[in-house]
């Protein structure tokens, strides 16, 4: 008798192998919430990582910048001005050869030398532009129109 009753719970069990629809459905259900819920977080985070990098091709700017004014400066007489308009040309002191030093894709718009240091650099990637000035030290993105 309890070799027929085993046999029967055995034969239940093998018949309801599967899950139901209704079950299926509440875990889809489930994991489109925590999706909607991850998405927004992430892009967050995205947007966050392209800022600092245009941040740092910017800091490149500046070092490059620098780097190719002291060369300059240390050229030609100490009441020398370096021309920074796109296309000129000062010696060594030029946004060509400030772009190739600093190794950056976008565009270097401007570069402004006061006191012998680089007070502000404007770069230009992907529709945001990085200003950098001196005085304060800080970098500020916005986008382009």
């Amino acid at each position: 008798m309890m070799e027929k009753m085993i046999a029967l719970q055995q034969k239940r069990r093998s018949k309801k192998g599967g899950f139901t629809l209704v079950e299926l459905i509440v875990v889809l259900v489930i994991l489109a919430i925590l999706a909607a819920l991850l998405i927004p977080a992430l892009t967050g985070y995205i947007n966050k990582a392209k800022e600092k990098s245009l941040i740092a091709e910017t800091r490149q700017v500046v070092m490059a910048a620098q780097t190719l004014y002291d060369e300059y400066y240390g050229t030609l007489a100490a009441d020398a001005t370096p021309v920074t308009e796109p296309g000129s040309t000062a010696g060594k002191f030029t946004m060509d050869n400030i772009k190739t030093l600093s190794e950056v894709t976008g565009t270097i718009n401007k570069v402004t030398v006061s006191g012998n240091k680089i007070s502000t650099v404007e770069y230009t990637r992907n529709k945001k532009k990085c200003t950098y000035t001196q005085t304060d030290g800080q970098y500020a993105v916005t986008d382009v129109k």
